[in-house]
């Protein structure tokens, strides 16, 4: 395997589209409100994947120091796993993926406020060095919060609230009561993905010391939280459907859902953690397929 291929396995590409799920929503839900820049959704875009990525370097890192990517571990081995790339290797990586995340979110948020409206600016700065410091942190350091349960409370508010509504903000300057249905949506089901990892992974998980909630709360009680997830990530989209003027024009973004309700078929019969493996695909999928139909559906009528 050559370097760059060594990276791009790294970076897991396969992550990207539920980091993009938020950005999604959010621009759809400020086209709705009469509001569109081509150029300030790039960005977004574009800072978000590189959040992703380093907190893709950063799992690597943080979990192949702690020795908690071993034989037991079910799904693809991680760079650091398989030799691939080293431990310095990946610290140079996060470094540089970082620093790469700061400048995006300084000329993302320089973008939509300029110098004007200082107080935003400062803010949302605050907000990006977070969600740079939540990257890294997940799994990195003797304090990572993902050993600690904390993971799906973190995945919630930057992938669901921070996401949908920051987004919409950046294009508004301003906060609608609305957007937090579909930003309950989405982080509901990111975290969804995640605690679905968190199942695959539970009894490797418990012998290396990694206490997700999964692993604190039990197997089975994961497998119910999971529902919980998904029938709260259905009911906050609904909610907003029902709360347009037009509420047909808006049901085919519940259409994901159908797949959603078959993917929590095939988890509450699963019996072995392996076979949950490619399940994360598709609540992933289903995840940015809702951010897209969003985009599509208040595109059009917007």
């Amino acid at each position: 395997m050559t370097k760059l291929s060594a990276w791009v396995q790294a970076a897991r590409l396969r992550t990207l589209p539920l980091s993009l799920s938020g950005i999604l929503a959010g621009t759809a839900l400020a086209l709705g409100s009469g509001y569109s820049d081509g150029l300030l959704f790039l960005l977004m875009l574009a800072t978000t994947v590189c959040y992703q990525v380093t907190s893709n370097f950063a799992n690597d890192y943080g979990d192949g120091i702690k020795g908690t990517d071993n034989e037991f571990r079910i799904g693809p081995q991680r760079a650091m796993q398989s030799g691939t790339l080293s431990a310095t290797d990946l610290r140079r990586g996060i470094g540089l993926s970082a620093v790469v995340s700061a400048a995006l979110t300084l000329g993302t948020l320089l973008y939509a406020f300029g110098t004007e409206s200082l107080g935003f600016l400062l803010l949302f700065l605050l907000l990006g060095s977070a969600a740079i410091w939540a990257s890294i942190k997940y799994t990195v350091g003797s304090d990572a919060y993902g050993y600690r349960g904390l993971g799906d409370i973190f995945v919630f508010l930057f992938f669901g609230l921070l996401s949908v509504v920051g987004s919409y903000f950046l294009f508004t300057h301003t906060l609608a009561l609305a957007c937090f249905l579909p930003a309950i949506t989405i982080g509901a089901l990111s975290t969804g993905v995640l605690n679905l990892n968190n199942l695959r992974d539970c009894d490797s998980d418990r012998q290396s010391g990694k206490r997700t909630l999964v692993v604190q709360m039990g197997y089975t009680n994961g497998v119910r939280y999971h529902v919980m997830l998904c029938l709260c990530a259905f009911l906050s989209l609904l909610f907003y459907v029902l709360m347009q003027d037009q509420p047909l024009h808006y049901i085919a973004c519940l259409i994901p859902f159908i797949f959603i309700g078959r993917h929590l078929g095939k988890v509450i019969r699963v019996t072995d953690p392996a076979s949950l493996d490619p399940e994360l695909k598709k609540l992933a999928l289903s995840t940015f397929g809702i951010g897209l139909l969003l985009l599509a559906v208040n595109y059009y009528f917007s």
